[in-house]
């Protein structure tokens, strides 16, 4: 299907992109490296963390980039924001080029880029009151807001859906979700043009869940806040993100519209990630999804397939996906901006197909054994 392709596309860019988006990545990487030897240490390898990453993040828009654990996710998050020092590519930030800025060069947009972390309990300081966990970036950045720091962080409490007078409480009086609450009020704080967000809700109930996402949904309605939005719950992203970048080993090897992920995949990971989505089984409501199984794990980040990352689970590899790495392009009869890296991509449908995908030996064989065993009994 190689002959699919069309010319290559601007990477990462949107359906209607503006003249100039908010974050541009560019070739984003980062290597761990990996030291050994005795007495003298030397470096024998690199956990190829994040490898080639393009991503774009329009004002005011919402961005969800998913994938398995360990595909390297919250790594391109804290090199977005600058919490991880990149071993190569670009970060550019309203126009400015942050990739190895220094501290103080950082200091101007330091305010404008936040971050909500992934776990409530470990994320604030057990030490601190809300309201100084909340007022600290404030004092650092030398903001001092009309009515004074007080009022604004009894304010922003009110805004995420906890009492004022929750002021002088520390975190351990709280719940998780509240907790969470508290991250997004202290990511506020400083009024942000960018927030990313590390598995956001990752570590509460469900029922909690929601109403995190729908604060973050109605302060990015109210405010304007761009988001980038790392998850690993497929039905979350699709309830928050306008648009969708799908990681799998350290690269990206789907971005588009949140109909083009949902709707038309067109990447064989893609394709596997939406058919592990649990869903409720109604009759009448319209034709069932796909069902594909993969076997094994993800290959170690420290010795990558070669080509394709994504060959040695994929049920469509051919010698090609081994030699050749695919670029990220726009496929005919996609979108504009629906972008996918592969050599044969799938067919832009989620519905049922003639023969389940079932790459695992084992399960195969059980549910071989489970089909022939009311037989066998007869």
């Amino acid at each position: 299907m190689s002959d699919n392709l069309t010319l290559p596309t601007q990477q990462g860019s949107t359906d209607t992109p503006s003249p100039e988006p908010l974050l541009q990545v560019e070739g984003l990487t980062k290597h761990f490296p990996i030291y050994g030897g005795f007495p003298i240490k030397r470096k024998v390898g690199a956990v190829q963390a994040v490898d080639g990453v393009d991503l774009t993040v329009g004002v005011g828009e919402s961005v969800g980039l998913v994938g398995e654990s360990g595909c390297g996710k919250s790594t391109t998050g804290r090199l977005i924001t600058r919490l991880l020092e990149p071993s190569a590519g670009r970060i550019t930030y309203s126009g400015q080029d942050i990739t190895h800025a220094s501290r103080r060069q950082l200091a101007p947009v330091r305010s404008e880029i936040q971050m909500i972390f992934q776990d409530p309990y470990s994320s604030l300081n057990p030490r601190q009151t809300v309201g100084t966990i909340i007022k600290s970036p404030m004092e650092v950045n030398g903001i001092n807001p009309p009515g004074g720091r007080e009022a604004k962080v009894r304010e922003l409490l009110e805004l995420v859906g906890l009492n004022p007078e929750h002021y002088n409480r520390f975190p351990h009086e709280f719940s998780g979700g509240q907790r969470q609450r508290i991250g997004v009020a202290r990511a506020l704080s400083l009024n942000p043009k960018l927030i990313v967000a590390d598995e956001p809700v990752s570590a509460l109930d469900v029922s909690i869940q929601a109403q995190v996402v729908n604060l973050m949904q109605k302060v990015q309605e109210e405010m304007g806040i761009a988001f980038l939005f790392i998850a690993h719950d497929l039905a979350v992203v699709r309830h928050f993100s306008q648009r969708l970048a799908v990681m799998y080993l350290g690269k990206i090897v789907e971005v588009g519209d949140r109909d083009s992920i949902y709707n038309a995949p067109r990447h064989p990971y893609t394709h596997a990630l939406l058919s592990a989505v649990p869903e409720v089984e109604i009759e009448d409501e319209g034709p069932a999804r796909e069902r594909i199984r993969l076997s094994g794990d993800v290959p170690s980040p420290i010795h990558p397939p070669s080509g394709c990352r994504f060959r040695t689970r994929c049920w469509k590899a051919q010698d090609k996906c081994a030699t050749e790495e695919p670029p990220l392009v726009q496929i005919s009869g996609n979108r504009p901006g629906h972008l996918t890296a592969c050599h044969f991509p799938e067919d832009p449908t989620t519905e049922p197909r003639d023969e389940d995908v079932i790459l695992d030996p084992a399960l195969r064989a059980l549910e071989s054994d489970a089909e022939d065993g009311p037989a066998d009994k007869k």
